[in-house]
C-alpha cells in the first residue's frame, strides 16, 4: 500500500512539473527581468525563481490565438434567430443576479452609502457592475493571474505589448501591497476581483476604502468604494439619469448613426420622444439595442458614457443600467427605499 502511494506521488509531482514550463530561457523574458531589476528595483532572484516554474495557460492564449481552440462540429440549429440585445442581455444580465443584487446591497448597504455619500454613484449602480463583472464574488476567476499574464506576454498573441505592460503594473502591485504574485486568480485576461480591475488600473483606481491599511479587490469595501471612484474619476455626476427609453417611426431605427461614440442635440433629433420624464438638458447618445422583430432606443447621458469607460460597450452599460434599476425596483420592493 505504501509502495502504491509512493508510486502515485512521484506520477502527481512529475505530472507537475511537466505542466510546468521555464521562461527564464526566453530571450525576451531575460530582458524584462533585467528591466525590472534596473527600473524598478525587483530582486533578480525572486523574478527567475518566479518565471522558472509558470503553468502555461493554453485556455486563456486560445481566447487570442483561434487555431488554439478546439474545433467545433457545426450542427443545424433549428432555434430561430434572436436578436443580438436578447442574446447579450441573457448572457450578461441573468434573472438569478437580480435576487442576488438586492441582497448584496442588503449586506453591504452602509459601505454603499458610504461610497455614495463621498463619489455620488448610486449604491444600485455599483452592485450592478459587481454583479455582472464577478457575479457578487463568486465568480471573481480561476485563472493564475501571474501565469496567465505571462503566457500571453511571452507566447505570440496580438496583444503581448498589452499583457506585458500588464504583467510590470501587476509585479509591481503586489511588490507594493506585499502578495505573493502566485497566490492571485483572475480572468483569462488578468483581470482581478469583484470588479475585475486590470492590474494597470490598481494604482491609479483601487482605493483602501475599510483603511485597514491594504488595497484589495477580493474585498468587498475596497471594490465598492474602488468602482465609485473609477466612476467617479471618469466623470460620474451625482444626481443625474442614465437612460431613458425613447419612441420613433418604425420598427428598425436608422437615421442616425447610433452608440456611445456618437452624442446630439435633442433639437436635432426629429420624431423621437422620451417615454417618460425626462430632465436633462445635455447632448445624448443615441443607444439601438437590436430585437427580434424591432430596435429599442434610448437616449444615453453623460453617466451613460461614464459606464462605458469601466467597458467600452453600449450593450455592457445598458445592461448595468437595467441591471441597477431591476435591483432598485426589487430593494424597494423588500426592504424599502434605499437609503443616499
Amino acid at each position: 500500500m505504501r509502495y502504491t502511494l509512493l508510486l502515485i506521488s512521484i506520477y502527481l509531482s512529475l505530472t507537475l512539473d511537466l505542466s510546468a514550463k521555464d521562461y527564464t530561457t526566453n530571450p525576451k523574458v531575460k530582458l524584462f527581468i533585467n528591466q525590472m531589476v534596473k527600473k524598478h528595483r525587483y530582486s533578480r532572484s525572486k523574478l527567475e525563481k518566479l518565471f522558472s516554474n509558470v503553468k502555461y495557460q493554453k485556455k486563456a492564449l486560445a481566447v487570442y490565438v483561434p487555431s488554439l481552440r478546439p474545433k467545433r462540429k457545426h450542427h443545424k440549429s433549428s432555434k430561430r434567430k434572436i436578436g443580438s440585445w436578447d442574446h447579450y442581455k441573457s448572457i450578461i444580465v441573468t434573472k438569478s443576479k437580480f435576487p442576488k443584487g438586492v441582497e448584496y446591497l442588503h449586506k453591504h448597504r452602509y459601505t454603499l452609502q458610504k461610497a455614495y455619500r463621498k463619489y455620488g454613484v448610486p449604491p444600485e449602480y455599483i452592485t450592478a457592475i459587481i454583479g455582472i463583472e464577478s457575479h457578487y464574488g463568486y465568480n471573481a476567476g480561476r485563472y493564475p493571474v501571474f501565469d496567465t499574464l505571462t503566457t500571453l506576454a511571452f507566447e505570440k498573441n496580438r496583444r503581448n505589448r498589452f499583457f506585458k505592460s500588464e504583467l510590470k503594473a501587476f509585479l509591481l502591485m503586489t511588490k507594493r501591497e506585499r502578495i505573493d504574485p502566485k497566490g492571485v486568480k483572475g480572468s483569462y485576461a488578468g483581470a482581478i476581483g469583484l470588479g475585475q480591475f486590470m492590474p494597470s488600473n490598481y494604482k491609479i483606481f483601487v482605493v483602501d476604502f475599510n483603511h485597514d491599511g491594504k488595497k484589495r479587490m477580493n474585498d468587498d469595501a475596497d471594490a465598492i468604494g474602488s468602482v465609485a471612484y473609477y466612476l467617479k474619476r471618469h466623470g460620474w455626476r451625482r444626481g443625474q439619469l442614465v437612460a431613458t427609453r425613447v419612441s420613433y417611426p418604425g420598427n428598425r431605427y436608422h437615421a442616425k448613426k447610433t452608440g456611445y461614440k456618437y452624442k446630439y442635440n435633442r433639437a436635432s433629433l426629429k420624431d423621437i420622444e422620451p417615454r417618460e420624464e425626462f430632465n436633462y438638458k445635455g447632448k445624448v447618445h443615441l443607444i439601438k439595442l437590436k430585437r427580434t422583430h424591432y430596435d429599442e432606443l434610448w437616449y444615453g447621458t453623460k453617466n451613460f458614457h461614464v459606464i462605458t469607460r469601466y467597458n467600452h460597450s453600449s450593450y455592457y452599460a445598458m445592461g448595468v443600467h437595467q441591471l441597477a434599476e431591476g435591483i432598485k425596483k426589487g430593494y424597494n420592493e423588500k426592504y424599502g427605499e434605499i437609503l443616499r
